[in-house]
């Protein structure tokens, strides 16, 4: 059974809008067997074309769930971890060697939650918004233990209703939809789906401060 999510305002001003539903795949994995986890959301500005990119990941082939699969860096909170960007970006750095001192956590970090449910699970899910100073001072160096590889994509992609579809699908009698972006980049092939999907579109809506150019229709619980 697939994991359900749902993602909550921790601001008033963000009204209902925000108290919406998504679905988990690969990045749901990494959650397993922890009461919280942070996911890093990072952003850059590509200044010719002026657009925000996302940094994301393609799992390794050789794990042994959603292998493959596209997720975004993050993972567990440790005991060590004073706060959630903390545990976010020490994530980035063991995965893909993201430095954290070229990162600056945006006003936007921690603007909502997800609550993940899995079987037997209730987990919180926090994706920490973090601005990527100079993208040329960033050189991957992926964990190839854990990534394949590493890409970026539009974050405004994740509002319209392009290279877009969704699966509809029922959790407790409610019926929802799972939606999937297909992106291009150089001669690779990904799609971006589920949980991770579910961030970036809530990650863009708070960014660019309007609602995505579909219906998320997503589960109540």
């Amino acid at each position: 059974m697939e994991p359900a999510v749902t993602t909550t305002a921790t601001t008033s001003s963000l009204g209902g809008f925000f108290s919406t539903r998504g679905l988990g795949s690969a990045t749901a994995d990494i959650l397993r067997g922890s009461d919280r986890s942070e996911l890093l959301c990072d952003l850059y500005l590509r200044r010719r074309e002026g657009d925000l990119r996302v940094i994301l990941t393609k799992r390794s082939s050789r794990l042994s769930t959603h292998s493959g699969e596209v997720s975004l860096p993050g993972g567990k909170a440790e005991e060590d971890d004073k706060d959630d960007g903390m545990t976010a970006t020490r994530e980035a750095e063991e995965e893909i060697g993201l430095d954290p001192l070229l990162l600056m956590l945006s006003p936007l970090s921690n603007l909502f939650c997800l609550r993940v449910r899995v079987p037997n699970h209730l987990l919180r899910v926090i994706p920490v918004i973090g601005i990527l100073r100079d993208k040329k001072t960033f050189n991957p160096k992926p964990n190839p233990a854990e990534v394949e590889a590493v890409f970026d994509a539009p974050l405004e992609m994740f509002l319209k209703d392009e290279n877009r579809r969704s699966e509809e699908r029922e959790w407790m009698g409610e019926k929802y939809l799972i939606h999937y972006f297909d992106y291009r980049t150089g001669d690779k092939d990904y799609t971006i789906w589920g949980l991770t999907a579910g961030i970036l579109i809530r990650a863009a809506s708070v960014t660019y401060q309007r609602p995505p150019a579909f219906i998320e229709q997503c589960p109540k619980f």
